[in-house]
């Protein structure tokens, strides 16, 4: 019998490198001392009184030398201190009016810059970009997708773009003003905040008198007066505070963002803006996904509010504008949700990690309802026996859905692995690799979180696959691996 090569023979790295960058900044509100009270006010008070109180000449030239001094790393350094100067406004009353100066100044000292990757870059996910305008034949233009950790440990969503063509891998220079666009409303699904809620508690009367209030989609105004009814009956209905905080909770972490059509899609971040996520947006999985001609992006990431997590949806079209979202039922817990490319039959399909450990798969008709999860895939093999996960979305084949994997063995050291799945039923097992596809090399091993290597999602490019991969919680790499060599690995008897 002939030997056969490694698995990892199938898989080359690229020289290219994404380091964490500590001069990619944004400016933030900053609210100095909130909780702390000075002379019976909020320090934040006291601040603003200080600078009420300098002189003409004094604000002139505190300010010149702020916009000097910081203006180089913002499109709109006046615009963002006016922005944040108007969310504390508030505590001077509506009496009293000021120039844009003192304005400005004051905004200054409620701002921070946040250097939003400064601690890590890492854990990727590349798709085709929705405009291929201008490539050669052979080549393509993609988005890659990071996680970026700063201060505090906060996640947050950036992007990269590049091409891709037989002679490589190119990536774009980075936009140099990072942003994170504006917060809109969006409206609201009676029967996803339902769902979602059943996840959470047993529904009572009050629950199944407050969905009788609300249409089937609903604004948050119109959740505002049913809850204010709701509230009125409390003393024949009891407590109804719990139910209003989670269902307020849930509408809150329900956003849209949108940026300016004039930023670099590498200036566009998408950063925690509901209570669900208040702590971060971890390890964004995205994939292009059709249904007919109709062609969208969805993204789960997990949403981390400093004690919970739990999977939410991004969906766009254009990287433009982005909408947010809960995900409810069994297949929805935990983390490392990947959504299929196209739907399965009638329904939306989904790899889940419902129990932490194990590889699974839920449906939904809607893709916010998740079924229960049927596994399967779970830890045997000595380099996966504390946990398995994916590593994005699956990639559809002609032998079927490729997906990879990562496990985690001794001494917590990841790898990433691959199976195969079959096409009309993705709840049966195929093959699986008997032996990891790459591991962290010596110059990978140290960083954040030690000897990790860990994707979240791939693309397919001809007859390749471009595999970008985070080194230890710290950098980000790019493996190209042979689509062909690969499944006849994985279907060889």
């Amino acid at each position: 019998m002939m030997d056969v090569p490694p698995a990892s023979a199938l898989l080359t790295r690229t020289v290219h490198r994404l380091r964490p960058d500590a001069s990619r900044t944004l400016g933030r509100l900053f609210v100095p001392g909130q909780e702390t009270l000075i002379r019976g006010e909020p320090r934040a008070m006291a601040v603003i009184d200080r600078v009420l109180d300098l002189s003409e000449e004094e604000v002139d030239t505190t300010l010149a030398r702020t916009l000097t001094r910081f203006s180089a790393g913002y499109r709109d350094l006046a615009g963002t201190l006016e922005q944040n100067f108007r969310q504390i406004a508030h505590r001077l009353g509506g009496e009293i009016t000021l120039p844009s100066a003192r304005r400005q100044l004051i905004g200054a000292y409620f701002t921070q810059e946040y250097a939003l990757e400064a601690a890590a870059l890492f854990n990727p996910s590349m798709v085709a970009h929705p405009d291929q305008t201008g490539c050669q034949p052979g080549e393509a233009r993609f988005i890659m997708s990071l996680r970026a950790v700063g201060e505090g440990h906060l996640s947050s969503i950036e992007f990269r773009t590049g091409t891709v063509d037989e002679s490589g891998i190119r990536l774009d220079l980075p936009g140099p003003f990072p942003g994170t666009g504006r917060v809109l409303p969006v409206s609201h699904d009676r029967d996803l905040f339902r769902a979602k809620l059943a996840d959470l508690i047993a529904e009572d009367d009050n629950a199944r008198y407050l969905w009788q209030l609300l249409p089937s989609g609903f604004t948050t105004a119109e959740l505002t007066m049913a809850l204010a009814e709701l509230h009125e009956q409390r003393l024949t209905r009891g407590d109804t505070a719990a139910l209003a905080a989670r269902i307020r909770r849930m509408a809150a972490s329900s956003y849209a963002v949108e940026f300016d059509e004039h930023s670099a899609l590498s200036e566009r971040v998408l950063w925690p803006s509901g209570p669900a996520d208040s702590h971060g947006m971890e390890d964004a999985r995205f994939v292009r996904f059709t249904d007919g001609d109709d062609v969208s992006y969805y993204a789960t990431y997990t949403a981390f509010d400093g004690s919970q997590v739990a999977p939410h949806l991004l969906q766009t079209r254009d990287f433009q504008t982005f909408t947010v979202s809960p995900l409810a039922g069994p297949s929805a817990r935990n983390k490392g949700m990947a959504i299929f490319p196209r739907r399965i039959g009638d329904r939306y399909a989904a790899l889940s990690r419902w129990d932490r450990e194990s590889n699974a798969i839920g449906y939904s008709a809607d893709g916010h309802r998740w079924s229960e999860p049927i596994t399967i895939q779970a830890p045997t093999r000595p380099w996966e026996l504390i946990q398995l996960g994916n590593c994005g979305s699956p990639i559809e084949t002609p032998a079927g859905w490729l997906v990879f994997t990562h496990g985690v063995g001794p001494m917590r050291e990841y790898a990433i692995g691959a199976i195969l799945l079959d096409l009309e039923h993705p709840e049966r097992l195929i093959a699986a690799l008997p032996e990891p596809l790459l591991v962290a090399d010596e110059s990978e091993r140290a960083g954040y979180v030690p000897n990790v290597v860990y994707s979240c999602g791939p693309m397919v490019h001809g007859n390749n696959i471009v595999l970008p991969y985070g080194c230890s919680d710290s950098s980000v790499r790019i493996a190209i691996v042979n689509l062909s060599q690969l499944l006849e690995r994985l279907t060889r008897p």
